[in-house]
C-alpha cells in the first residue's frame, strides 16, 4: 500500500535508534503511519515495540535519528503530543477500588477535560463499551474483559487523535476478544481516530491493520500490507478449482505444459495449483474453460500474515545463524 504526497503522516520515524548501554532497543528504524491508519507494530518480546511507543511519546530520548508525531518532536514537545495521544498497555492499570465512572472521572480530571462535558463523555464511553451496567461498580468486580474495555474507554476519554494499543486482548477469552477487534475496528472506520497496535495476535494484526512494520532485534526487518510483504517474499498462494467429473487428468496434463501457471495437483474432482501471481487467476480459468472443463467453484487461499511473520523468523534466523 503507497500512500500519495497528500496523505498527512500522523508519525513518522527516521532512523529513530535507542541504545541501553550495548544493547540496541531500537536499530535504525523508519517507517510512517498516516492519518486514521490501524497500523501494526510486530515482533516478539523485546524486539523494541514499547521503545517505540516511549520515543514516540516522548518518555525516552532517541539515542539517534528521528521521529515527529503530529509534526511535532516527541524529545522536545512530549508534553503537547501527549495530549494528544492515549496509551494502553498490555496489563490495564486500573484500580480495583473505584468504580467504572470514578475511574473515567479521575483520568478526565488529569487531562483537563472541561467539567462540563466529564459526566456526557463518562456517560457515552460506558455506554458504547458496554459498562454502563457495572458503571457504579467497583472495578475489582470486573472481569478482565471488562476491565480491558474499562482501559480503552480511560484511553479516549480525552478525546485523543492518535492511540497506542499495546496487546488490547491478551488473555481475553475469544467472545472479549471479538467486542474489544470491533471496538479498534470503529475507532478507525467511524470515529477517523489513527492507531498503532502492538500486538502478538496475527491473526488480529491481520484482521485490523492496513499495514504492519516487523520487529526483529530494533530492525524493522517488513514494512507493507499483509499481501504485499507475501508478495515481496516470493510467497506462494494456493487456488483450488472444483471440476466436472472424471476431468481432473485432463487439467492436470494442460497446467504440466504451462508451467507458468506452478504446481499443479490434485484428487478426485478437485484441482490445486500454486502459483505467485495473482494477475494470472482469470487467465488459468479461461484456459481451463477453453478447454471443455467444467469449472463449479475456485478458492484462492492467500498466504496469512502469520505465514509472512514466520517465513521472516526464519530467514533472520538463518542469517544470524
Amino acid at each position: 500500500m503507497r500512500y500519495s504526497a497528500t496523505v498527512e503522516m500522523v508519525i513518522s520515524l527516521r532512523n529513530l535508534t535507542r541504545a541501553f548501554g550495548d544493547n540496541l532497543a531500537l536499530d535504525a528504524a523508519s517507517f510512517e503511519v498516516a492519518a486514521g491508519e490501524v497500523f501494526g507494530l510486530l515482533g516478539h518480546n523485546g524486539a523494541g515495540k514499547t521503545t517505540t511507543v516511549r520515543l514516540l511519546n516522548g518518555l525516552l530520548e532517541p539515542t539517534s535519528g528521528s521521529a515527529s508525531v503530529f509534526g511535532l518532536d516527541p524529545s522536545r514537545d512530549g508534553t503537547q503530543i501527549r495530549r494528544r495521544t492515549g496509551v494502553s498497555t498490555e496489563t490495564p492499570s486500573v484500580d480495583d477500588r473505584m468504580t467504572g465512572r470514578d475511574t473515567l472521572h479521575y483520568f478526565a480530571e488529569l487531562y483537563g477535560v472541561p467539567k462540563r462535558e466529564v459526566a456526557g463523555r463518562t456517560t457515552a464511553l460506558l455506554a458504547g463499551y458496554g459498562l454502563i451496567g457495572a458503571a457504579d461498580d467497583r472495578v475489582g468486580s470486573y472481569s478482565k474483559g471488562m476491565k480491558q474495555r474499562l482501559a480503552l474507554a480511560r484511553t479516549l476519554i480525552h478525546e485523543p487523535e492518535l492511540l497506542f494499543l499495546d496487546e488490547p486482548t491478551s488473555g481475553l477469552d475469544p467472545v472479549a476478544t471479538k467486542g474489544v477487534n470491533e471496538l479498534i475496528g470503529r475507532l478507525s472506520r467511524e470515529e477517523g481516530r489513527t492507531v498503532l497496535l502492538c500486538t502478538h495476535n496475527l491473526a488480529q494484526a491481520q484482521q485490523l491493520c492496513q499495514r504492519v512494520a516487523v520487529l526483529e532485534k530494533g530492525r524493522v526487518v517488513a514494512l507493507g500490507a499483509p499481501h504485499e510483504l507475501a508478495r515481496d517474499l516470493g510467497m506462494r498462494r494456493s487456488i483450488e478449482l472444483q471440476l466436472g467429473d472424471g476431468e481432473l487428468g485432463r487439467a492436470l496434463t494442460l497446467l504440466r505444459s504451462r508451467p507458468e501457471f506452478g504446481t499443479a495437483t490434485g484428487t478426485g474432482g478437485t484441482l490445486q495449483v500454486t502459483t505467485v501471481e495473482r494477475e494470472l487467476i482469470p487467465e488459468l480459468v479461461r484456459l481451463l474453460a477453453a478447454e471443455g472443463l467444467h469449472i463449479y467453484s475456485v478458492e484462492t487461499s492467500e498466504p496469512s500474515l502469520e505465514d509472512v511473520y514466520f517465513e521472516l523468523y526464519d530467514r533472520q534466523s538463518g542469517a544470524t545463524a
